[in-house]
């Protein structure tokens, strides 16, 4: 009996945050889809934004970082899964079969990346492929589906950088069901992989600084 009112009380636990979340998830989104992005940056056309005109959904998120973005970028160029990670849980990312594992350090026989280069997220999932590079700049990612562009952009300010990571999906094709699970599931989720990302990417770059050329 006890085991039952345990699970019994979990799931209605379950049944109560996932209500709850349906129900004032509208309240709170633009800040999920926009976490640490200024009111310019949202409207500022950032390379990648020409691959995928007509996005059903863009999330643009930032953080600003006290290193020059030449201190940044070894850490961008050098993600990916079977590279050097992605700086964020990577216990949530390999229980997805998607080898991840951040690095603490710069890497240097991974700073090569070219356009064509690609990223495999899981046997399953998605193939990114590098679209454009602009060192210490831009790096563009595209799917081999043209569904999905993922942008990351350096932006030099007074105080340092502004990482700017931009996302634009189109879900041309999908089920309601998937357009809702997309958007109660998938985006709150995203927020919290790329927060600790954004954050990720910061901690590495201002404890490593380097000078600019």
């Amino acid at each position: 009996m006890r085991i039952r009112r345990a699970a019994l009380g979990i799931a209605g636990a379950a049944a109560g945050a996932v209500a709850l979340e349906l129900l004032t998830y509208p309240l709170w989104r633009s800040w999920c889809l926009h976490w640490g992005a200024l009111d310019d940056e949202l409207d500022q056309v950032l390379p990648g934004d020409e691959v995928l005109e007509q996005p059903d959904l863009v999330t643009t998120r930032a953080i600003g970082i006290r290193a020059p973005a030449s201190s940044v970028w070894p850490w961008l160029v050098q993600m990916g899964p079977g590279r050097a990670g992605a700086y964020t849980y990577d216990w949530i990312e390999n229980l997805a079969g998607l080898d991840m594992h951040s690095a603490g350090e710069i890497i240097p026989d991974l700073q090569h990346l070219q356009v064509g280069d690609s990223w495999k997220l899981g046997s399953k999932g998605a193939v990114l492929r590098v679209e454009s590079i602009t060192p210490a700049s831009s790096l563009v990612l595209r799917s081999d589906d043209g569904n999905w562009v993922w942008a990351f952009v350096l932006v030099p300010d007074d105080s340092g950088t502004r990482l700017l990571s931009r996302n634009r999906i189109r879900l041309s094709g999908a089920s309601t069901g998937a357009r809702a699970a997309m958007r109660h599931l998938m985006e709150p989720g995203s927020l919290v992989m790329e927060r600790k990302m954004l954050l990720g990417i910061k901690g590495r770059a201002e404890s490593h600084i380097t000078p600019s050329p």
